[in-house]
């Protein structure tokens, strides 16, 4: 059910960012690429429990459109893996789904884009072990709030570097305390831009 929500929501933003487009002129002039795709490496620290951190790494796959000057939309996916919280011996595997609003600033002759962005959506954690009345849970879901930015360097007219991504990632998953997790997102990859 959370993987078809998931897809629904990813193709809705893909078809709105696509169809404002192509309906406006002036986001055609301003850049000749309104939709990129990009891939990531992601490392991410989380808390088991409050003050109680860890690491996670994985990637995300990203559909961005730029529909009106610097304005847009985003959808993120991002799969995450930690084989072992704190010693414990138990391992998690996280996906987020996310969508909303990024603004990205490009200075005139510049390679660089920075860019910043606010996102809702939700967060799936599976092949772990969660607190519960009845025991434990080995997945559980939650919403899933991601803010932060980035910057992009031009390598070429289609191709560029994602030099650095920094999100906080905010997931309420039971913890027996007070059942959030705020989450710190590092990340560089690649950005291909497509007509």
């Amino acid at each position: 059910m959370h993987s078809k929500l998931s897809s629904v929501l990813l193709s809705g933003v893909i078809m709105m960012a696509t169809s404002v487009v192509a309906q406006s002129p002036a986001a055609r002039q301003a850049t000749a690429y309104p939709l990129d795709v990009t891939l990531t490496y992601n490392a991410t620290q989380s808390n088991a429990v409050t003050s109680n951190s860890f690491w996670m790494q994985g990637g995300s796959v990203q559909v961005h459109g730029t529909f009106y000057r610097g304005l847009g939309v985003v959808a993120d996916i991002a799969g995450m893996h930690t084989a072992n919280i704190r010693t414990s011996g138990v391992s998690m595997d996280m996906v987020t789904s996310t969508f909303g609003p990024r603004y990205t600033w490009h200075p005139a002759h510049s390679r660089y884009a920075l860019f910043g962005q606010a996102l809702g959506g939700e967060a799936n954690a599976f092949n772990t072990v969660f607190p519960a009345s009845t025991g434990a849970l080995a997945s559980a879901s939650s919403l899933a709030m991601q803010l932060g930015g980035g910057m992009n360097i031009s390598l070429s007219p289609r191709i560029a570097l994602r030099a650095v991504e920094a999100n906080w990632v905010r997931t309420q998953l039971p913890n027996s305390t007070t059942n959030v997790q705020n989450n710190l997102r590092i990340g560089a990859g690649i950005v291909v831009r497509i007509r």
